[in-house]
C-alpha cells in the first residue's frame, strides 16, 4: 500500500517556541506551498488528518482539490503532548527539567506532557487499527514532524532514539510502502 506522509506548513510560532498539541496556525501565504504538495500526491485516496488546524487547513486544501471525498481526523495524529513546555521559548525550560529529557526523550515524560514512546504507542495503535483495513487505495496521512518520525522509525527498525535522523521539513511529502 502507498502511504503519503505530508508535514504541515510553516506555523506563525517564531523559531525556539515549544508548540507540540498547541492549536497554533499556519504562516501565510501557504497556496503556493499547498499546491506544491498536492502535485505529489494521488488525485484518489484515504486522507487521515491530525485534528490541529495546522493540519485540517492543509488537509482540506487536499480534498477540495481532488477527488478524495472525506477527511478523517485522528487524535492519535496529534504531536507530541508537550505538557508544562507548551507555547514557551526552549530556553526559559528549567534545567531541572529539561536535562533529563534531552538525556532520553524516548522515556522521560515533559511534566504533564508525553515522551516519545507515548506518542509512538499512539501512531502504531493508528497503523494497527486504521491502516490494515486499507486494501484498495493510497493514503496520506497529514501530520506533524513527530508522528511521521515515529511511522519511519517503525517501518525501517530505527531505533526511537535516533528518530532525528530522518529529516522532516515544513510541507514535506515522504512516499513509503507498507
Amino acid at each position: 500500500m502507498e502511504v503519503y506522509l505530508v508535514r504541515h506548513t510553516e506555523t506563525v510560532c517564531e523559531k525556539g517556541i515549544c508548540y507540540g498539541q498547541s492549536d497554533v496556525g499556519l504562516q501565510q501565504p501557504y497556496d503556493v506551498v499547498f499546491e506544491t504538495i498536492l502535485k505529489q500526491l494521488p488525485e484518489d485516496a484515504i486522507l487521515y488528518s491530525s485534528p490541529l488546524q495546522r493540519c485540517v487547513l492543509l488537509a482540506k486544501y487536499i480534498k477540495e482539490n481532488s477527488k478524495i471525498n472525506s477527511i478523517q481526523e485522528d487524535s492519535r495524529l496529534l504531536e507530541m503532548h508537550f505538557g508544562d513546555w507548551e507555547m514557551k521559548n526552549w530556553d526559559v525550560i528549567p534545567p531541572d527539567d529539561f536535562t533529563p529529557w534531552m538525556n532520553d526523550f524516548v522515556n522521560v515524560r515533559v511534566p504533564n506532557g508525553e515522551s516519545f514512546t507515548d506518542l509512538h504507542d499512539r501512531v502504531i495503535d493508528f497503523m494497527n487499527n486504521e491502516l490494515q483495513t486499507i486494501n484498495s487505495k493510497p493514503v496520506i496521512i497529514v501530520a506533524h514532524a513527530g508522528v511521521i518520525r515515529s511511522i519511519l522509525c517503525r517501518i525501517s527498525n530505527l531505533p526511537l532514539k535516533d528518530a532525528f535522523q530522518n529529516k522532516v521539513d515544513f510541507g514535506a511529502v515522504i512516499k513509503i510502502e507498507l
